[in-house]
């Protein structure tokens, strides 16, 4: 553990499963609020002839049978629910369900915790599925993610989970 970190016991696998449970509820709610401002957003520019309606009656019509304008909202949604754990993994280490539990990311190296780490931190998550790895790793209590990533999640007091008490153990 790095200086930074030494206090706090690393995370247990149920206590990151719950902030996890916690975290995908906000991250469905970010996805439907990014695909209805994808969808209002199309439909106007449908509506007011910037986008063709291709010889369709209504533009449900339309989004069902394109796959372009289904992708373009895939793709929508996914860089909002991203930029949602990658924003508050840098910005203060947790997301809302890692905050509601206590836990908090940590760098386990020198190099500064960026979104380039935190963006390989979300890939080698594998979806949730590289926490699993904290169930056999008893000793050291790392998913695969914090291995690759070179990062720590701590489970942290009351206290240590305010954000005016970070100044003293910031990254």
């Amino acid at each position: 553990m790095t200086t930074k970190s030494q206090n706090f016991q690393r995370a247990g696998f149920f206590r990151r499963l719950a902030a996890m449970v916690y975290d995908l509820l906000v991250a469905v709610a970010v996805a439907m609020v990014a695909a209805m401002l994808m969808l209002i957003t199309m439909l106007l520019l449908v509506e007011n002839d910037v986008l063709p309606m291709q010889g369709y009656n209504s533009f449900s019509e339309l989004f069902q049978h394109s796959p372009l304008y289904q992708h373009i909202l895939q793709a929508w949604v996914g860089i909002w629910v991203t930029g949602f754990f990658l924003w508050f993994w840098r910005n203060g280490g947790q997301t809302i369900g890692m905050r509601a539990w206590r836990l908090r990311i940590f760098s386990t190296t020198e190099q500064p915790f960026g979104y380039g780490r935190a963006m390989l931190r979300l890939l080698c998550s594998l979806g949730g599925l590289g926490t699993l790895l904290v169930l056999f790793d008893i000793k050291h209590k790392q998913s695969l993610q914090d291995r690759l990533a070179g990062t720590e999640i701590v489970y942290l007091s009351k206290e240590a989970n305010h954000h005016a008490a970070w100044k003293d153990i910031q990254d």
